[in-house]
């Protein structure tokens, strides 16, 4: 598959994932078996010395980095990209940062990344929003297109199956009235049509959120999409940068388990149901006093229960007591984990004798 200039031998990106859970091993061993390796810039430097004093400097620090380590571990296979949220602080700089040090494209969410298309500009670096409905895609063609004479390279549709910050209302996320994910990509592609033909340009459409099997993946190629998105199944890879405490949470999750929550940062989110989260229904408080200011849109101080980065954080570095533990609705299904290689084999292997069936 070509993308503006660049190749993917296989239509599958693996989801960004914060903080700390998809990194350069894990994006880098992705992008070997040539589909695309995503890594979450979100607090990246987290482990540095100075990230406490100075978040900024050792975010940007860290995600050069991991660019540079994703992109030696792939041999030149595949893409890496970076997931930069667009509710970040400093969210310019970071993209700027990711295409300084060679990232193959930008995806960006939590929130429209009206600003990508200038960003990116000059650069060779591919860039794609992340929507939920049509009404997304549409507003973001229009913006990029009247502003920056440009189209995003592709759409990555993340449906409401997906796991951390959804693009959906609670309440129909808890009423399980959201729109299917089918059907967003039938609409998304509609819309997106009449951008195509006055560009002459395809725009490759991933589809996101619940897709599990290589036959999901089967099923959104038969409705028009160029590819999948998938992040959970990942997590449960040898080569995931999160702790072996989250892997086995995500291993021994059962459906019961998978539960939306209310993120300090205002957005629904989905989580396993673990000691933080069942504390915080208690009424007790975790890491509110240690704010560090990485996301614009989180209220600060005692205004929060809980700091979301400190709690991703205690997570990824396999704090069960502490740690906030983000997943799709199927992580109950993951029952193993396995090497990167032999997941995405499983995958394709399905995927194309469903589409040969």
């Amino acid at each position: 598959m070509n993308i503006n200039g660049k190749e993917l031998a296989h239509g599958i990106i693996q989801g960004g994932m914060g903080v700390g859970v998809s990194l350069s091993e894990l994006a880098g061993n992705v992008a070997k078996q040539g589909c695309m390796g995503v890594i979450s810039s979100v607090n990246i430097g987290f482990k540095e010395p100075d990230f406490l004093k100075n978040p900024f400097e050792a975010n940007i620090r860290a995600l050069k980095e991991h660019i540079r380590r994703a992109k030696e571990i792939s041999g030149g296979n595949g893409l890496i990209g970076v997931n930069i949220m667009v509710a970040v602080s400093h969210y310019s700089e970071t993209v700027k940062a990711a295409i300084s040090a060679g990232a193959d494209a930008i995806i960006s969410g939590a929130g429209l990344p009206l600003k990508l298309a200038e960003l990116v500009k000059n650069s060779d670096t591919l860039f794609a929003p992340i929507v939920s409905s049509k009404k997304a895609a549409l507003l973001l063609c229009k913006t990029f297109s009247q502003k920056n004479g440009v189209l995003p390279d592709f759409i990555v549709i993340e449906g409401h199956k997906a796991g951390g910050h959804l693009g959906f209302s609670k309440e129909n996320l808890v009423e399980d009235t959201c729109q299917d994910n089918l059907q967003i990509l039938k609409e998304v592609l509609e819309v997106i049509k009449p951008f195509e033909e006055k560009f002459q340009k395809k725009i490759k459409v991933f589809l996101g959120g619940g897709i599990f099997t290589g036959e999901d993946m089967a099923d959104a190629i038969k409705a028009g999409a160029d590819g999948v998105q998938m992040g959970t199944r990942f997590i449960a890879t040898d080569e995931c940068d999160a702790s072996d405490v989250f892997k086995k949470v995500i291993v021994d999750s059962k459906p019961e388990d998978i539960r939306i929550i209310k993120s300090p940062v205002g957005m629904p989110a989905r989580a396993v149901y673990t000691p933080l989260l069942q504390s915080l229904d208690k009424g007790k408080t975790f890491f509110a006093d240690k704010c560090s200011a990485c996301l614009t849109a989180c209220p600060k101080g005692d205004k929060i229960p809980y700091c979301i980065s400190r709690a991703l954080i205690a997570a990824v570095n396999g704090n069960y007591e502490e740690g906030l533990f983000f997943c799709g609705e199927n992580a109950s299904r993951v029952k193993e984990i396995m090497p990167v290689k032999k997941l995405i084999n499983e995958l394709l292997s399905d995927c194309n004798a469903a589409l040969a069936r």
